[in-house]
């Protein structure tokens, strides 16, 4: 205790990293202030119909990104979503087109052009979006709607203003990773995240110290299983393979340069979050899909088993699922063949491995092998939230024993530590840990 309070001074006395954590915290207020702000031409007494219904599928997975600004159908109702989207979209381009991969190798004026294509694809793809919302809104909460707004002037201002929202919430996010500490669109994502769990923790307190609930005791198991899966996701996304790499020595004059030992260290989970968002929004299509094709009893069955996460086929199907878009999207942002070109170039060689193919042969198959035990556990914690609704926990705090949820807030979480502990040593001060470093993660939003 004395060893945190130590370090929480230390913090605060570092005028740079005070300033940083202060500017973070009043950006996301700003965020969350908007967040209960409602759309105008809406009555905000009466979306409680729609507050219920967008809580389900693929809605309610949109409604977590955005903290729940969608149920609220507030001006920050498609929140960051259209921006991750975009970048995606792009990161993507840059691994198939030419054209992205020259602008990626450019340096800092390549980044500012790719940036700006982000930009421009964001605006679209949020106008694309609030146009199909305002259509949601209409056939959901058409009791909400004022009728002396008209219709043509609620469809023209809700896109205005969702799309100035997204663009808003995305400058957030910049400014946050500029001037504040972490990445910005991480933590945008996390505070709505994290914004559900008190209200999530007291209905499950309410649920089971009432009624034939289980009590108290059964409360304080279901919390040890919580802390015991994030402490289990924290060796997930901490976990990493190093491989060593020898430099030769190279002497220049009467300097001699290289002759050092370093690791590439190789994340278990290089994927990230991505493949369980991927996963989820396949699952969501063939139910709805078959919904809207076919009022057919016999299909009814089937729509259940893609509908509810508490099946056991839906959990296998998406577990499968997982493990294969972990292993699609390593590949596709992993490049040992790149790796092994620059090590070659550096004068840097894996003992007893050659250089230039053979080495590039040796990081995939090492990647390959940490990816599957990775792919596997990432597939548990993906379905540990219908496992956990399963056996009588209330749905808004299972979603936290896994998933998407729980996976962002330890990610960035971790990520943030890990900006504030280099400020410390960076200024000669003790780091968060007693031993050893947090290390460092991709951000949900890039990963």
């Amino acid at each position: 205790m004395k060893k945190f309070i130590e370090t929480i001074k230390n913090i605060w006395s570092i005028e740079d990293l005070r300033k940083r954590i202060g500017t973070t915290l009043l950006l996301v207020l700003v965020y969350r202030v908007g967040s209960y702000i409602t759309l105008p031409g809406l009555d905000p007494n009466e979306l409680a119909k729609f507050s219920e219904t967008s809580q389900k599928g693929i809605l309610g997975l949109f409604n977590m990104f955005a903290g729940g600004s969608f149920s609220r159908a507030s001006i920050f109702a498609l929140g960051i979503m259209p921006y991750i989207s975009a970048s995606i979209a792009i990161q993507l381009l840059t691994i198939a087109v030419p054209y992205f991969q020259k602008l990626q190798k450019e340096g800092d004026s390549g980044r500012k052009k790719i940036n700006q294509y982000t930009r421009i694809l964001t605006v679209i793809v949020t106008a694309f979006q609030a146009s199909a919302y305002v259509a949601y809104l209409r056939t959901q909460s058409g009791s909400a709607l004022i009728p002396e707004y008209g219709s043509f002037m609620f469809w023209l201002s809700t896109t205005v203003v969702l799309t100035a929202g997204t663009l808003f919430v995305m400058w957030l996010g910049e400014k946050i990773t500029d001037k504040g500490i972490g990445n910005g669109t991480s933590i945008i994502i996390m505070t709505g995240i994290l914004a559900r769990l008190p209200e999530a923790l007291l209905q499950e307190l309410s649920l089971k110290t009432t009624g034939a609930g289980g009590g108290l005791l059964i409360f304080l198991v279901e919390i040890a299983f919580f802390i015991l899966i994030t402490v289990g996701l924290i060796l997930l996304v901490q976990g990493t393979r190093k491989i060593p790499v020898n430099y030769a020595k190279r002497i220049v004059g009467n300097k001699q340069y290289g002759g050092v030992r370093q690791f590439i260290p190789l994340k278990v989970n290089a994927a990230g979050v991505m493949p369980i968002i991927f996963a989820q929004a396949i699952m969501f299509i063939p139910a709805t899909a078959i919904g809207f094709a076919t009022n057919n009893e016999g299909a009814s069955a089937f729509i259940r088993i893609f509908s509810d996460h508490t099946n056991a086929y839906y959990n296998l199907i998406y577990a499968v699922l997982v493990v294969v878009f972990t292993f699609f999207y390593t590949a596709l942002i992993f490049n040992p063949t790149q790796m092994a070109d620059e090590m070659k170039r550096n004068n840097g060689f894996v003992p007893g491995v050659k250089p230039g193919k053979a080495t590039a042969d040796y990081i995939g198959a090492v990647m390959d092998r940490i990816t599957l035990p990775g792919a596997c556990f990432l597939a548990l914690v993906g379905i540990l939230p219908g496992v956990a609704a399963a056996v009588g926990i209330n749905g808004a705090f299972a979603t936290f024993f896994g998933g998407t949820s729980l996976l962002i807030m330890v990610g960035v979480i971790l990520d943030t530590l890990q900006q504030i502990e280099s400020q410390l040593l960076m200024r000669h001060y003790d780091g968060l840990m007693s031993s050893g470093r947090i290390k460092g993660r991709t951000s949900p939003a890039n990963a």
